[in-house]
């Protein structure tokens, strides 16, 4: 148990970075029907503020006022085919290897610099609400965002159900001193927007934790052990933990890159928040990484109550079966039909050999119930 504390006090941090109102906004996956295909959204952005047009603008038509006027495009897009995001790629000139990672997904995070653009991979996290925690509740589901960032552009594509952006976008929009910044005020925003996701994630995550925990070193029906909880629940809590750590300690390094080392497509009075970021994923790390040996500890501690349960119940049918041997030897001796037994033919003989057995049985009884085996 001494240990099992030491391991909450790494998953309970003393210091939790406020969580932010956008999110606990609801998750809004619709694409806008005026946008043709896969493209969510596609808008010019001067000045920090939103260049407005009759009607919705292409890609092309986009790049076409950004190198008349200047400014950058923001475009965004929900799992695109390799058809309908071949010719976005050739229009802002998207390395082909970039390219086929967007359009597969199921990607680790990650940051990767070509000539004229970053790619940036980033796992979304969204927890599953759920009543009670059972061997197959889904705990956690994950998602991707892939972003091209360059001079004059920033493309998001996004697989899974979860984790729209257009709230993101929104907010930024409402904030046109920080969107001046160019694309890299957007790429530090969803950086931002994803790592808070992770914060939230964790918090749920560990009211789970804890009603196992209770669970499990709960007071049982006999001997202080607890028999109510299925290994297989832990397990699959472990194995979301697992797929929650997976988004979070690849992307720790990318992080760090983009707040440490100087590069052309981010501007450096963005760089600095990267450092924010930075910290408040490696603090979600640790929580993570505590979540998984708290699960371990827990999971071990299960098994060995389970073990000692059935210990248990061995005892106590060994003591039964050594109570109910002496009858059986005693009936089996005078089953046997012999002319010649002791007391077969005395009056008194049935009485005095039960008297006797029922004696060495409650003798023996009385025993085995004195060194707690029964």
């Amino acid at each position: 148990m001494s240990m099992i504390r030491d391991l909450r006090a790494v998953v309970r941090p003393s210091s939790r970075v406020p969580l932010r109102k956008e999110q606990s906004a609801p998750y809004d996956t619709t694409r806008d029907p005026a946008t043709p295909s896969a493209v969510v959204d596609c808008a010019v952005y001067r000045d920090g503020a939103r260049v407005r047009s009759a009607e919705p603008l292409s890609p092309q038509e986009a790049m076409r006022l950004v190198r008349r006027d200047g400014g950058f495009v923001w475009m965004g897009l929900h799992e695109p085919t390799e058809s309908e995001f071949a010719g976005i790629a050739r229009e802002f000139g998207l390395h082909p290897l970039a390219v086929e990672d967007a359009v597969q997904a199921h990607q680790r995070p990650k940051l990767e610099r070509y000539d004229d653009s970053l790619f940036t991979v980033f796992k979304t996290i969204h927890y599953v609400e759920h009543d009670r925690l059972t061997a197959s509740s889904e705990v956690v589901e994950t998602g991707e965002v892939m972003c091209f960032t360059g001079r004059d552009f920033f493309i998001t594509v996004r697989h899974g159900g979860q984790g729209s952006l257009r709230a993101l976008r929104h907010r930024l929009q409402d904030d046109p001193e920080l969107l001046a910044n160019g694309p890299s005020a957007v790429l530090h925003a969803i950086a931002d927007h994803v790592v808070d996701g992770y914060i939230a994630v964790a918090d749920a995550m560990q009211v789970d934790i804890d009603e196992v925990e209770t669970e499990v070193f709960s007071p049982g029906r006999r001997g202080g052990v607890s028999r109510g909880v299925d290994s297989a629940r832990i397990y699959q809590l472990k194995r979301e933990v697992l797929d929650f750590k997976r988004a979070v300690a690849p992307l720790l390094r990318p992080m760090q890159l983009l707040s440490e080392r100087p590069m052309r497509l981010v501007e450096p009075d963005i760089q600095k928040y990267f450092r924010d970021v930075a910290d408040h994923l490696a603090r979600v790390q640790e929580q993570v990484l505590g979540f998984d040996e708290l699960l371990n500890s827990i999971l071990q501690a299960n098994l060995a109550q389970a073990s000692v349960a059935q210990n248990e119940d061995m005892r106590k049918i060994t003591a039964w079966a050594a109570i109910i041997a002496v009858p059986t030897m005693v009936c089996g001796v005078y089953g046997m039909n012999f002319t010649y037994m002791p007391e077969l033919h005395w009056r008194y003989g049935y009485p005095v050999i039960m008297g006797i057995t029922v004696a060495l049985c409650l003798g023996i009884h009385r025993t085995l119930k004195r060194n707690g085996w029964l």
